[in-house]
């Protein structure tokens, strides 16, 4: 490794009576990629907002470029050449890309701002760099890809020479995370030091020079990225070796649910487009599509947060009309959102609120929520679900995204839905939690439910899915089998191609 431009020593963080960096030292070399890898909750964000300023360590220290760092002071660290990426961006929608830029660049005392110089250098870090942005663009307007690029150049525009960046494609689609570490790629090679979170193996080992593991809060490993395998540090990662589980051949039951011809307008604009799909009790329903092609919306649809403009949907054999929240909830359809932390959860409340907020009703008398039985259910599902990092009092803010998510799914599952609604459900998950949520779908599926699936993830969706269908441009293509199919055929699915020839339409 070439000299080293970080080193973090002997750093140590508790909250109370987790121990979430336990003595933790590594070192970053000018131009190398670090992967830093773990289960949710093993430490990684915590021990990146020490090096960014936004914790104090309880012990240890951090040098930068042979200097140390001061603890918990984030202006310290931008001015030490250290910029973050975070994973849900720090951006604000209303002002156009060169003010998002700028944003604390510049004296609150200024009379005006410099926006010539500004603009100038902006331009020259997007032309080196390649990530090409309009400045007058208004951040709202842009795409996810797009304003995750203006996250890494107002990183580079306070000269950063050390980037950090927080699970970076876990937004993203397959093609614009291929764009995003062709850059970062770039950038190593102009000299830039890059740390990248992520539970993605795939784009660790085509991206990371060096690998570094941390499982309880503990650095447990570092590997070369070209001496060592997926399957390697996934057993790292968890500490036993994991094993997706595999969907059994089964016949499926009677249809549950069944839309004909639904279209959705927003804004005047047909979003989906005269759909038609049916969904049978013990299957899996895989609908596969690039982000912004109106999956989101379809899960909305049938878990009553959005309005149908025409068609028929049937449920359980008898026409319905408009789904409210608490149609879908009483008739037995689950839900797991696209966005756990923005229509999942509440982050403010506690851990046992959360697990009755969809279902309060059964927790509630004469107008008050009955706190002992909700507390319990909440006990219920963390002893079922294996969601650690709280008790049922605590905040559900202060769980990894991992338990978060387990704890959703479980508050679903434990009530035995008919109908599972998941859209991404593993989303920004390691790879033992993707194992549990998979198993746990799987095991709705063996006990009769009707499990529709919304993934971008080709190996997700032909793990858990029966049969499949792809969402093109608020359109969905007939269903395949499953076993009918592959990869490749699923992804001229995802771009319209539906008909080619050997291949059968499901029934």
């Amino acid at each position: 490794m070439s000299e080293a431009v970080l080193e973090i020593s002997g750093v140590s963080k508790r909250f109370g009576t987790n121990l979430a960096n336990d003595n933790i030292s590594l070192s970053l070399g000018k131009g190398e990629i670090v992967a830093l890898l773990g289960e949710n909750g093993a430490g990684k964000t915590t021990l990146m907002s020490i090096l960014f300023g936004h914790y104090m360590p309880d012990s240890g220290h951090v040098r930068v470029m042979g200097q140390d760092l001061p603890p918990g002071k984030p202006r310290a660290a931008i001015r030490a050449g250290i910029g973050m990426v975070h994973q849900h961006f720090s951006l604000a929608p209303n002002l156009t890309v060169l003010e998002n830029v700028m944003t604390g660049t510049e004296s609150l005392w200024s009379v005006a701002s410099n926006t010539g110089p500004g603009r100038a250098k902006l331009m020259a870090i997007s032309e080196r760099f390649g990530l090409k942005v309009n400045p007058d663009a208004r951040l709202g307007d842009l795409s996810v890809g797009e304003q995750q690029r203006v996250e890494i150049l107002k990183a580079l525009y306070n000269d950063a020479r050390i980037l950090v960046l927080d699970e970076p494609t876990a937004v993203l689609t397959n093609i614009e995370a291929e764009k995003l570490f062709s850059t970062l790629k770039d950038m190593a090679r102009q000299g830039l030091s890059l740390i990248f979170i992520s539970h993605k193996l795939d784009e660790v080992m085509a991206t990371a020079d060096r690998v570094v593991v941390l499982r309880g809060g503990k650095l447990v490993a570092e590997r070369k990225a070209a001496e060592t395998s997926k399957a390697e540090l996934a057993e790292l990662m968890v500490g036993r070796a994991v094993k997706r589980p595999v969907r059994e051949a089964s016949t499926p039951g009677e249809t549950v649910l069944e839309a004909v011809g639904v279209t959705v307008r927003v804004d005047d604009v047909d979003r989906l487009k005269a759909i038609d799909f049916h969904l049978r009790a013990g299957e899996v329903l895989g609908i596969i599509g690039v982000s912004g092609n109106g999956q989101t919306l379809l899960a909305q649809l049938l878990s009553g947060t959005a309005k149908r403009t025409s068609g028929d949907l049937v449920l359980f054999g008898h026409g319905v009309g408009d789904l409210s929240v608490a149609d879908a909830v009483h008739a037995g359809i689950g839900r797991i959102p696209e966005d756990r932390n923005k229509e999942g959860a509440i982050g403010e409340m506690a851990i046992w609120e959360n697990a009755v907020l969809e279902r309060l009703s059964g927790y509630s008398r004469h107008g008050l929520v009955d706190r002992k039985s909700a507390i319990d259910f909440a006990g219920r599902i963390i002893s079922a679900f294996d969601v650690r990092g709280g008790s049922p009092t605590s905040r559900i803010r202060l769980l990894s995204g991992g338990n978060m998510q387990k704890l959703i799914l479980g508050r679903n599952l434990i009530e035995h839905p008919r109908i599972l609604v998941a859209a991404q459900p593993a989303r920004g998950l390691d790879e033992g939690a993707v194992a549990a949520v998979h198993e746990r779908i799987l095991e709705a599926r063996r006990a009769g439910c009707a499990v529709l699936l919304i993934s971008e993830d080709l190996e997700e969706v032909m793990a858990l899915a029966d049969r499949i269908q792809a969402i093109v441009g608020g359109r969905l293509s007939p269903p395949v089998k499953a076993e009918d199919v592959d990869t490749r055929r699923l992804g001229l699915m995802m771009a319209g191609e539906w008909e080619q020839e050997g291949v059968a339409h499901a029934v």
